[in-house]
């Protein structure tokens, strides 16, 4: 199961920094390629652009919390919240899909 994780294209997890303009003003957020991929995913299924979405994501947790101290991070988790709705929104597919056995290495931590 681990080397799933471990060969995932260093690309993915590269940060990169981007402009962002939030009330009328610009602003740098710096993310990791795949969380810019799974926001731009995101904007598309609204029908917006990604710049638009984040914009839209920052007027919400303003209005929501009255502050936003790391908008990074919210982000982030905002993704994995999206990729773990969709994920169980396909559960029922999911279920019927064959499951890999866990490596030996792993069935000892567990047993």
């Amino acid at each position: 199961m681990c080397e799933f994780f471990v060969k995932a294209d260093p690309i993915q997890y590269e940060q990169r920094t981007r402009t962002v303009r939030i009330h009328n003003g610009l602003t740098s957020i710096r993310l990791e390629n795949m969380v810019w991929d799974i926001l731009a995913e995101m904007a598309e299924e609204d029908g917006c652009t990604t710049n638009a979405l984040i914009a839209k994501f920052h007027e919400e947790i303003l209005a929501h919390r009255g502050e936003v101290p790391n908008f990074a991070s919210f982000l982030r988790v905002t993704c994995m919240r999206y990729l773990r709705r969709c994920a169980m929104a396909a559960e029922p597919q999911v279920r019927n899909a064959p499951v890999p056995a866990l490596p030996k290495h792993l069935k000892a931590v567990g047993a």
